[in-house]
């Protein structure tokens, strides 16, 4: 590790270099682009591996789903009429998807960026928590695999940076080490991971399914349970991170002295402070509940007020990463990096829940149909699962039955009162369902390391207000308090609720 950086030398690191970014057009892959290419207009090339059918189609998707978002507006401003050729200059959009051996592209392509790569950060992930097991096994562990082959063939390379979870430690409590995964470990005593024997599983499963002549509905439903049921037999709650907590074994055990940082963020929320505060994209974990209670469709919701929430901003999460591509340049190791705050800043589930009331009793939403303002009472809140759901069916779930049933007496007359009530029924118990195990999270993220990779950057030259950057990681910095009511539910409101 390098003695003390400034702003300055953390930006400056990037000059001249050439990236290759996986998961570009996902909320953490624009804020680390749009970051790279405004405190360093110098970096070579920034080439973005893009799912699509041809470099053509690669560049429109860049150009509607990456640069052409708000987050730009800031370098936009800067560059101004010559931004379209600024982008086209450092940007390089590839077809291709890391499912794929060799990353889908070509021999040449292969070839040219195996001699001009210096930087590869691996973003790519499914984050569905329920995804089909195929799908996220193909993207969270073989694409893992096929990055880091690829990362062997690169002459120049500096390092590898691969953002996973901290939640790969799920369902754990106490205090969680930022330690690598084994091969085979899982957090079950007595199982055993085979990570080939789960490969041949998938496939062996779908060719049942498939020989069975199901449908695509049921292929995908199989698929699904399949990835949750295997998730929970090793002790993870969920497929998301349990593919995420293979893939990290398997970056370790191929590695060989390949220089890799792995990031293991917690929950990622809007950015704090630049270049867009409250920016963000796609439903996070908290953000349902917020949503959800915006638009009246959640008066109740499941977790303990008194357990902390390990949230952490987009903003602060890159500028780790960048700090640790800087720090571990060439030093042939394998560094893991807790991005979280429940260790540092503790931030109870009270907080969010204080500042959303107040949030929306000093800014109500508007009804649907008359536009008036519509003051929202007090959610309530359970914090164990077998009280929600007894609440839930003596509440909910029972009526809805009588209903049902005198629905159909009455030959559908109140069909569409049915429909409506179950489905938000439904709703709120898949949301339930869905978030119990970070909800009800009882451990504690150690960042011990993190801490050191913070004593890296000078304490007071961890900014260059000059040149408007910020390269502060350091969660204490947080007033939990004033990001909720001020920042992140105002960026869910005007960014997700439309």
């Amino acid at each position: 590790m390098i003695g003390e950086l400034d702003a300055d030398a953390v930006a400056g690191y990037f000059r001249g270099k050439s990236i290759l970014i996986t998961g570009s057009s996902g909320f953490l892959g624009k804020v680390l682009v749009e970051k790279i290419l405004r405190v360093q207009p110098d970096v070579k090339k920034l080439f973005l591996l893009i799912r699509a059918a041809d470099v053509e189609s690669a560049k429109q998707r860049v150009a509607t789903e990456v640069t052409g978002r708000d987050i730009f507006q800031v370098l936009k401003e800067r560059h101004g009429d010559g931004f379209d050729d600024f982008i086209q200059e450092k940007v390089c959009p590839l077809a291709g998807d890391i499912v794929y051996k060799n990353l889908g592209l070509d021999n040449a392509k292969l070839t040219e960026l195996s001699k001009e790569i210096d930087i590869i950060v691996n973003g790519a992930a499914t984050t569905n928590f329920y995804e089909r097991y195929d799908v996220a096994f193909e993207t969270n562990v073989m694409g893992a695999k096929h990055i880091c082959e690829f990362a062997k063939r690169c002459n120049k390379l500096k390092m590898l940076l691969h953002v996973s979870t901290a939640y790969v430690a799920c369902e754990q409590e106490g205090i969680l080490p930022e330690k690598p995964f084994l091969l085979v470990e899982t957090l079950r005593e007595s199982a055993h991971l085979d990570i080939e024997s789960e490969l041949n599983l998938i496939q062996e499963t779908r060719r049942e399914v498939k020989a069975n002549c199901s449908s695509e509905r049921v292929e995908k439903r199989t698929m699904k349970e399949l990835g949750l049921k295997r998730a929970r037999e090793f002790g993870w709650p969920n497929t998301y991170v349990f593919t995420k907590a293979m893939g990290e074994m398997l970056l370790g055990h191929l590695r060989g002295d390949l220089p890799i940082v792995i990031i293991r963020p917690s929950i990622i929320t809007c950015i704090l402070n630049e270049p867009l505060p409250g920016w963000m994209e796609g439903i996070r974990t908290i953000d349902s509940f917020i949503i959800g209670y915006a638009k009246q469709a959640l008066s109740i919701f499941l977790v303990d007020l008194n357990l902390i929430m390990d949230v952490i901003p987009g903003d602060i999460v890159v500028n780790a990463m960048m700090v640790a591509m800087v720090v571990h340049s060439e030093d042939q190791t394998q560094s893991i990096y807790h991005v979280t705050s429940s260790l540092r800043n503790p931030a109870p589930y009270a907080i969010l829940a204080d500042s959303g009331h107040r949030y929306f009793l000093h800014n109500p939403p508007h009804s649907e149909k008359n536009g008036e303002p519509v003051r929202l009472s007090r959610m309530r809140f359970f914090r164990t699962l077998p009280r929600f759901r007894t609440y839930m069916a003596v509440k909910f779930k029972l009526p809805l039955e009588i209903l049902r049933l005198l629905n159909i007496a009455l030959f559908g007359a109140f069909s569409r009162r049915y429909g409506k009530l179950n489905r938000k029924y439904r709703y709120v118990m898949h949301l339930a369902e869905l978030y119990a195990p970070y909800a009800l999270f009882k451990g504690c993220f150690d960042d011990t390391n993190t801490e050191r990779l913070r004593a890296a950057l000078k304490a007071n030259k961890q900014q260059d207000w000059n040149n408007g950057y910020d390269f502060g990681f350091d969660p204490k910095s947080i007033d939990w308090d004033n990001y909720f009511y001020s920042v992140h539910i105002p960026g869910v409101v005007k960014y997700l609720c439309d």
